[in-house]
């Protein structure tokens, strides 16, 4: 990136133009000192235009006010149009590019058409004073409109830098937005593989530490259990990398769209029974039920309905222990899909408890949210815990990002 030299603030070639032109107006006052009506007085003031207009940039109005003042001190004395009066042309160009409102470049234009008839009237003959008037209001009206016309495309180029420069936050806001979210997709299913996978193999191990002695066959049981669970949440691990991989450099844009993955697709209600088993295996006693004609739904809607099931009997089995009775039952509708996870909680805790996040819930609703669910969970008045979740089925069926 090219930085450009400044000077009090200003692009350096910019000073340079405006120092060039001040020394260029000061020289023609000092040429003319001797010739020029009213003599050295008449080049003070010229002199005095030319470094007002070191300004022209940063205060123009400011400039064009002094410059017009020293031009009518110029009209009083009677000393007529002099070579150096191009300042107030360059004063006048100066304020209409450059000024905060237009409105001052057309109060600057008004002033100048009067100092045109002023200047006109020192003229003696009549038809001299009209030649003279014409061709200064058309050399002043010209420099006007220039100097719109510049001022209309510096403000447009202007707009566009600002455009882009908006469009480039937008967009910076927008990848921003895009990383938390793929952050807290992340986190949802690190949280949902982890957490499940941990907690039926804790339960397994525990178990199968005390049994070893006691009941050989069962010990070998659990551990079994625990390698299959283990392999399982290794699978799904390994699933959710590739799926983080495919969604980095030349992949999808924000790594969202984790429905075109095949292998995603595959963890869907078809794995239901067998995460329904794991938790038989891990001692809970689990009856399920299917309620109205099944339907196809959406890979991202299966996802989330699988997704609670799990996350639910995780915490049947954390908090209502091993042996707690637990009713599963997925209900199909014509307008939604409903699924409610029941414990009775009373199953025997576990030797060394897990230890809970607290994400278990809030993850869940977030997941329900995304497909415009509702999501009920609390304590049941006859003991135990029920956790109850409806989610819309859409009325179209149509290309979706999975809410992971």
């Amino acid at each position: 990136m090219t930085v450009r030299r400044t000077m009090f603030g200003r692009p350096l070639r910019g000073v340079a133009f405006d120092v060039a032109v001040s020394v260029l107006v000061a020289l023609v006052s000092l040429t003319a000192a001797v010739s020029q009506p009213g003599g050295w007085a008449a080049t003070l003031v010229g002199v005095a235009m030319a470094a007002a207009l070191l300004f022209r940039r940063t205060h123009p109005s400011a400039v064009t006010v002094v410059v017009a003042a020293l031009a009518l001190v110029q009209v009083i004395a009677e000393w007529g149009p002099l070579v150096y009066d191009v300042a107030v042309l360059i004063a006048l160009y100066s304020v209409v590019k450059y000024g905060e409102r237009l409105r001052d470049g057309v109060l600057a234009g008004a002033v100048a058409a009067v100092g045109v008839l002023l200047a006109a009237a020192q003229t003696p003959h009549v038809i001299q004073w009209w030649v003279t008037a014409l061709w200064y209001a058309l050399v002043t009206g010209a420099v006007w409109l220039v100097a719109l016309n510049v001022r209309t495309r510096r403000l447009y180029v202007l707009s566009l830098e600002e455009r882009a420069t908006t469009l480039e936050r937008e967009r910076e806001a927008e990848s921003r937005a895009a990383v938390a979210e793929e952050r807290t997709r992340i986190a949802r299913e690190l949280h949902d593989v982890v957490a499940h996978s941990m907690a039926v193999m804790i339960v397994q191990a525990d178990g199968a530490r005390f049994m070893f002695d006691r009941d050989p066959a069962q010990a070998r049981t659990a551990v079994k259990v625990v390698a299959d669970t283990g392999r399982q949440a290794l699978e799904e691990m390994r699933r959710l990398v590739g799926v983080l991989r495919d969604a980095g450099p030349g992949g999808g844009a924000d790594g969202l769209v984790v429905a075109a993955d095949p292998e995603h697709r595959r963890l869907a209600l078809t794995e239901l029974p067998d995460l329904l088993t794991r938790f038989g295996d891990a001692g809970l006693r689990i009856h399920s039920t299917v309620t109205g004609a099944p339907q196809a739904l959406p890979p991202g809607l299966e996802l989330t309905v699988y997704r609670v099931v799990q996350e639910a009997l995780t915490n049947a089995l954390k908090h209502a222990g091993v042996d707690a009775g637990v009713e599963v039952c997925l209900g199909y509708t014509a307008e939604a899909v409903v699924v409610q996870v029941v414990d009775n909680g009373l199953g025997r805790p576990l030797v060394s408890p897990t230890p809970s996040g607290g994400h278990g819930l809030l993850g869940m609703r977030e997941r329900v949210t995304v497909y415009d669910g509702t999501l009920t969970a609390g304590p049941r008045p006859v003991g135990g815990w029920q956790v109850d979740v409806r989610l819309p089925l859409p009325s179209e069926p149509a290309t979706e990002v999975i809410a992971a």
